[in-house]
């Protein structure tokens, strides 16, 4: 008895291949993207620190996101104790933080250092606007301040 040229259980050698599935990669995925975008969130919620210090002007605070001594993007607001009420003012994330979880991890952050505040922002960019719809932070128009603010 003699073997077939080829099992049955393998392709001839000129045959093409029609895999039931595309394998990890996908057939529309960029190869390594998904490890890459992986890396960052790791990156962001391990190694980015987040540090409260002192905004631009009186009354406006700053939460600075720092990577090994370099401020990779930061959150500005301000505070009324009378109202309960915290408006942010500026969102930046350079670039290559931006769906890494950084953003959200930042606002999250500021809603368990301030509880019982009720955050809106004045913000209407299509960088920053997602960001606010998914942590729930309603839009506030730009010049309303609060009664004690413009005393």
């Amino acid at each position: 008895m003699t073997d077939p040229p080829h099992s049955p259980s393998l392709p001839a050698a000129g045959a093409a291949k029609t895999p039931a599935h595309h394998g990890r990669e996908g057939r529309h995925r960029l190869p390594g993207h998904r490890r890459e975008a992986w890396r960052r969130r790791v990156l962001a919620y391990s190694q980015v620190e987040l540090v409260p210090s002192s905004g631009r002007s009186t009354g406006d605070r700053c939460l600075l996101l720092v990577l090994v001594r370099k401020v990779v993007g930061h959150v500005e607001f301000r505070l009324c104790a009378s109202c309960s009420e915290g408006v942010i003012t500026e969102v930046s994330i350079e670039e290559r933080f931006h769906r890494s979880g950084l953003g959200t991890r930042a606002l999250s952050h500021l809603r368990a250092r301030y509880p019982g505040v009720v955050w809106r922002t004045t913000l209407d960019r299509r960088v920053t606007r997602d960001l606010m719809r998914r942590m729930r932070v309603l839009r506030k128009a730009e010049d309303t301040r609060c009664a004690h603010a413009r005393d």
